[in-house]
């Protein structure tokens, strides 16, 4: 039955005979998760689950994960959303049939992580049978491109067919292209090739708009694109952007990063002045990520760094229960302790705004 509270439901007693123990299992994943919420007022009743079901969210917003296979998502998910570093993914096979966890990623935005295989077979079928259920409710459609692919036409026509069902079900939906494998490309190639297929892309995608980014797992343009991407799903962004302009204002910084505590993708930033190199922020990402996974190889946990010349000092720091924070600092009149003590200060004020609630977000990887 429906409850008064919008977007949940509240389920009657279920029964053994209904579930499995497999749907336990799924249902533990969900409560970590966030997405459902349970009650044991029938703990040790016969023939019954030990819990009800009390709260189940009903606006999962999906963002799609969409290519042929072999082109390189279940390595960028596992990069990304699991601590591989970029030499363990080759030992990853073919994705066979459907692979899926949940992840919680600032908080309130929960991805649910499909990784199905890309096969033709199952290509085919998510454009039939399965379409509606696919591409319903789509906020965010994400589609690798091997750039080495020999079956260019091919992919194009699986694209296609992904913008027509989109605009069918979810017109409203964020598109992006990701070209991937492009340290296959001679250096002195990648420019031209991904500008034309970033003009290709874009004139099929028409009406629909389309960004495109080129990747790959073994330098930090991964680390940009998903950053991008993840900033579209975050629901209060420009309210956590203002804030941290406000931050870096009071405590007189050059610049003010926040990262996502698990992935260190960037979530926002603030900078008070135009800076030389425009892919640091994805620099830094893949850098501490690195170091990070290098700390949890000697039973360590990353906490904090400090790095500092005579031009800049640099502060990264655990910030909330979700994030770390830096802040680069150019006057060195200003001492260390001041700066660490502001970062202590501003971290209840940046919890309570990771609290307000927002939609949650299913991650489908096709």
């Amino acid at each position: 039955m429906r409850t008064g509270q919008e977007g949940y439901w509240r389920l009657p007693w279920l029964p053994l005979f209904a579930v499995g123990s497999s749907a336990a299992v799924l249902c533990g994943q969900l409560v970590t998760a966030g997405i459902i919420s349970v009650q044991h007022p029938m703990r040790g009743q016969p023939g019954c689950w030990p819990f009800v079901v009390t709260r189940f969210s009903s606006l999962l917003n999906q963002v799609l994960l969409m290519g042929k296979s072999g082109s390189g998502k279940t390595s960028m998910r596992s990069i990304i959303f699991a601590n591989y570093i970029a030499r363990d993914t080759r030992r990853l096979g073919a994705t066979i049939d459907v692979e899926h966890s949940h992840v919680r990623f600032l908080g309130n935005l929960v991805l649910n992580l499909w990784d199905c295989g890309g096969q033709d077979t199952f290509m085919e079928n998510y454009f039939t049978s399965q379409r509606d259920n696919i591409f319903r409710n789509v906020e965010v459609l994400i589609y690798v491109f091997d750039v080495e692919s020999r079956e260019l036409e091919k992919d194009m026509h699986y694209y296609q067919s992904c913008l027509e069902a989109i605009l069918q079900n979810s017109p409203d939906a964020k598109i992006f292209c990701l070209v991937h494998k492009m340290d296959l490309v001679q250096e002195d190639q990648r420019d031209l090739i991904f500008k034309e297929r970033e003009e290709d892309l874009r004139r099929l995608s028409r009406p629909l708009e389309c960004a495109c980014f080129r990747t790959s797992i073994w330098d930090e343009t991964l680390y940009k694109a998903w950053s991008s991407i993840v900033y579209q799903l975050i629901p209060n962004v420009q309210q956590l952007e203002m804030n941290l302009r406000n931050f870096a204002q009071i405590i007189e910084a050059d610049e003010v990063l926040l990262f996502e505590r698990a992935t260190f993708l960037v979530i926002s930033h603030y900078q008070c002045k135009e800076q030389r190199d425009v892919h640091r922020f994805e620099k830094i990402s893949n850098i501490i990520k690195q170091f990070k996974l290098s700390c949890s190889k000697l039973a360590a946990s990353f906490q904090s760094m400090e790095v500092r010349n005579s031009n800049f000092a640099a502060f990264i720091d655990i910030f909330t229960s979700n994030t770390y924070v830096m802040v680069v600092m150019s006057d060195p009149s200003i001492p260390s302790a001041a700066t660490l003590i502001n970062i202590r200060n501003a971290r209840k004020h940046f919890e309570k705004l990771e609290r307000v609630d927002g939609p949650k977000h299913s991650l489908l990887m096709r």
